[in-house]
């Protein structure tokens, strides 16, 4: 056999060995940004739950706050029904800016506030939307590093074959809603 010919060989099989492990690991970032958006979806199932009962717990006490109900429960609709992580995150930031707001209004009603199930309900909600921000934090970190593998070359020519999209953030939407929150009990 020719030398030239085994060289040549020697480094396409070199090639399709590093095309192989380049494939793989686009792969497991892929799977991992998948699972940490599922944790996030996860929690946000939890939120979603407990805002019921939080709505039938506070109703009895603020019955002329109909209106923070109503948006409560139309943020609630929405964040369920967004599509798309840009979408949702919008929609969750709306629906933790409601329940803010919720809480806030509860600070003028004294029976709510001694109420155990308000307060075990405000402190499971509170747990979730730590819970949330965990996750979103873990998931922004295995974006960023999905999105930097196939940015980088020679990798993104390899992305760019195989059509791999980089993903979006879950982000805070505007500066009001990155400012701290006063919660006064």
């Amino acid at each position: 056999m020719n030398k030239a010919l085994i060289v040549i060989l020697v480094a396409v099989a070199l090639i399709v060995i590093w095309l192989i492990g380049v494939y793989n690991s686009l792969i497991r970032l892929k799977n991992r940004v998948k699972e940490a958006w599922s944790d996030i979806d996860v929690q946000l199932k939890r939120r979603y739950d407990l805002i019921p009962n939080l709505m039938e717990t506070v109703k009895g006490y603020m019955k002329h706050e109909e209106g923070v109900l109503t948006k409560v429960t139309q943020a609630r609709a929405s964040a369920m029904q967004a599509q798309g992580i840009a979408e949702k995150g919008q929609a969750e930031n709306m629906l933790s800016e409601t329940l803010k707001s919720l809480f806030a209004v509860a600070e003028n009603y004294p029976d709510l506030k001694a109420s155990q199930n308000f307060l075990q309900l405000q402190d499971e909600i509170s747990d979730t939307e730590n819970k949330i921000q965990a996750a979103r934090r873990f998931y922004n970190g295995q974006v960023r590093d999905f999105n930097t593998k196939i940015e980088v070359f020679p990798n993104n020519l390899i992305a760019g074959m195989l059509n791999f999209k980089a993903w979006d953030f879950f982000a805070i939407g505007d500066e009001k809603e990155k400012a701290n929150v006063q919660v006064k009990f």
